[in-house]
Formats: structure tokens, sequence, C-alpha cells
């Protein structure tokens, strides 16, 4: 086989013959220049692990070209040169980092644990997969399993920081999901080994006053951009917080009044069918800037094209502007946005809604839908739900008249 220096020189000057021809430098042992009968030229890499006795082995550097001159190509040699000499194999070394780009990558390992794990383990896995799916996937990407560190996932705790019980649901579902990956053999150790899941949440009683709902109504308007319809939709709807702020026009529709809330959307994985009660039509009319919805995009958005974000700050100026239309000496009673779930469950409660009703309002799968009963009761309570939001809306609706007429 010829041997010489690989030079861009000695590249072109090779030519192709009847079958694959090698070029072997003779400075730097193994590192080659391969080209095929066709012409194709690629730089190699030739090396045996264990002594002579051992099969060699041939590791393509790539293609002749951008990016591989000879120049760039002889430094790759001399990197494997010194893998080689420290027993690790170019070959094996590749193999395993393409696993991990492509089977260890965390947004595709967390559907390989929905399938594999939490399907078959978790009575409610849409709870675990959900979490795993909204919370940490847009945080982690498809960063590989073994280089993620602890303090790769503090962005999740952080956006956290307002949602005890999700913090605590996360926390738990990943500590599972790296457990999995160690006795798999995928991982060797967990980067939640040693860290305290979150503290308990504190049970909350918190319900607003229909004054205090009447209050945050009208406040709303006073709100900058599309926060004013989205926390009067919370009040409509009774929705969770990212699920309304996820919103879609696609999954409105205007003529029958329905908005379709699809299950990868949920804290459950269950879909939600939700009437639309007029006030909340008018509501989405307003922000439409007419009765013609849009097609597609998102409802509530500053960039057109992620959901709003930015609660914590939003809701710190509506109790500003709450505070500032009480009596002299009164304070507003700490509250949060989730208070607004538990608000519209007593209101309805108030209004004599049945209990199953209003669940399936929330899209709980919980009290009267759990256990034995959950799995043969199979009736989603569609108009009695229509009934209550169409009841509640009413209600808001006098409250604000209420309110209105005593400013």
């Amino acid at each position: 086989m010829p041997s010489g220096r690989i030079t861009k020189r000695a590249v072109d000057g090779l030519e192709a013959g009847h079958q694959d021809l090698f070029l072997w430098d003779d400075e730097l042992k193994g590192f080659g220049l391969r080209v095929t009968a066709k012409g194709s030229r690629s730089y190699v890499y030739q090396y045996r692990m264990g002594g002579r006795e051992a099969p060699s082995r041939r590791y393509t550097i790539g293609g002749h070209g951008s990016p591989w001159t000879p120049e760039k190509a002889r430094k790759e040699a001399e990197r494997l040169f010194i893998m080689v000499r420290q027993g690790i194999d170019p070959v094996q070394a590749d193999q395993e980092r393409r696993r991990q780009a492509v089977d260890l990558a965390f947004d595709a390992y967390v559907e390989s644990f929905t399938t594999l794990y939490l399907k078959k383990r978790w009575k409610q896995w849409q709870l675990g997969a959900g979490v795993l799916r909204r919370e940490a996937t847009p945080v982690l990407g498809s960063k590989p399993l073994p280089r993620i560190k602890r303090s790769d996932l503090a962005p999740i705790w952080d956006r956290l920081s307002d949602r005890p019980a999700v913090a605590r649901l996360t926390h738990a579902t990943l500590r599972k999901l790296f457990r999995w990956a160690v006795n798999r053999g995928d991982l060797e150790r967990s980067p939640l080994d040693g860290v305290e899941p979150p503290p308990p949440v504190a049970a909350r009683d918190r319900v607003l006053t229909d004054e205090e709902l009447a209050l945050a109504w009208k406040c709303t308007s006073k709100l900058a951009g599309p926060f004013s319809g989205f926390f009067k939709m919370l009040i409509l709807t009774a929705q969770r917080r990212e699920e309304v702020a996820g919103m879609d026009w696609s999954e409105l529709d205007r003529g029958v009044r329905l908005w379709t809330l699809p299950g990868y959307r949920t804290k459950n994985g269950k879909p939600q069918l939700l009437h639309l009660s007029e006030l909340a039509t008018k509501v989405l009319d307003e922000i439409a800037d007419g009765s013609t919805w849009p097609r597609q995009g998102l409802v509530f958005s500053t960039t057109g094209a992620t959901p709003i974000s930015g609660f914590s700050k939003a809701k710190l100026k509506l109790d500003e502007l709450m505070a500032e239309h009480l009596v002299p000496g009164a304070e507003l009673k700490p509250w949060r946005s989730h208070d607004i779930r538990r608000t519209v469950a007593t209101g309805l409660q108030r209004l004599g809604v049945r209990l199953e009703v209003t669940e399936a309002v929330l899209n709980h799968v919980s009290g009267s839908k759990n256990g034995i009963v959950g799995v043969y009761q199979r009736y989603d309570w569609a108009e009695e739900k229509g009934g209550a939001l169409d009841a509640w809306s009413e209600h808001i609706a006098k409250l604000v008249g209420s309110a209105v007429r005593d400013d």
C-alpha cells in the first residue's frame, strides 16, 4: 500500500482505481486516506485494542472537504491515537455518543419511560407524563441523560416556585425516571440523589368572597396585554392556569360554544370538553375583536408563538389594583390564582350543582369518579356541565353588574 505524508496535494493527486485504495501517513501511524473506486475520498484511523493479536478496527473520521481538510483530519487522528493509548475504543465511544444523542436524549427518554414504566406501573400515569412533558422537557430538551447535572434541574424548580404541589409531583416523577434509568444501565447515578424533595403542600382553604371576585373582575380591565381576558377566563371556566394560558383558537368552536381541551394539555391527561357560557363567549369576542374567531394561534400570547408567562408579576399588579379600591384601613387577604378553582367549586355548590358535575367541570379524577366507580362510570355530564357553567356565568354577571353600579 502506498504511504507518505497526507497533504492536500497528495490527496488531490491520488487517482481512483478498480477497488478501494489507501494512502497511509508515514508520520502518524494508523492515519490514512481511503479512495473508493468511484473517487470518493475519506480520512480514516486504523488501530488495535489489546495488542498485535487483536483484530484491527477502522474508524472513519470524515469525507475529504469541509470541514475535513488534511490538517484537521490529522489533528482528529492524533486525538484518536491518545484515546487508544488510554484504552478507549473510538468506535465504541462513537457508538455510545450516538446512542446518547438519540436513545438517551431526555425528551425521547420521557416517551420511553412513559410507555415502558408509567403506563404499566402508575395508576394515574397521565399526571406523571404530563408534568415531565410540560415542566421538565422544555428545560432539558434533548440533553443526554448521562450529561444532566443537578444544576441543570434548578430552572425546573425555579419555574415551579409558586406551584408547590406541581413541584412535588415533578420531583417524584423525575426521581423515578432517573432511578429507572439507573436500573436499566442507562445511567450511572441519578442527579437527584441526595436532593431533598419540595416540602409538603399545606392544605389551603382560601375562597374569594363574591365582593373580592367582582373586584378582581373589574380590575382585570386595567391589566396590560392579554392578562385581562386570561383572568376572566380563569374565573369563567375554572380550568388550571397553564391550561387557560395555552388556549389555542383551534380548540374553540363559537358555533356550538365549546372548548375542546386536548388530553396532552391537561394535568391528568384526560381531554376536557367545556361549554362556553355567554359571558365567556363575549370575553373571547373582545379578544378576537369580533365574532369571527381565528382558526389557529394562541389566544393569550405576547409573542404570537408562545403562551403568556410572568403570571406572578401580573397577579401582583392585580392585587395592587384591587387594594386601591378597598376602604381605608382594609387589607386584601392574600390569594393565589389557583384559589379561583376552589372559589368556583364552592360557588357551584352554593348554586346547587351536584358534586359529580362540579368535579367534571374541574376535570378531577377523584371522589365520585375514583376507584371502582370511575371504572364503570363513563357518563361525561356534558349537559350538566353546560348548565353549571351557564349558572356560574350568570352569577358573575350579576356580581359584576352590582360592582359597576356601586362604583
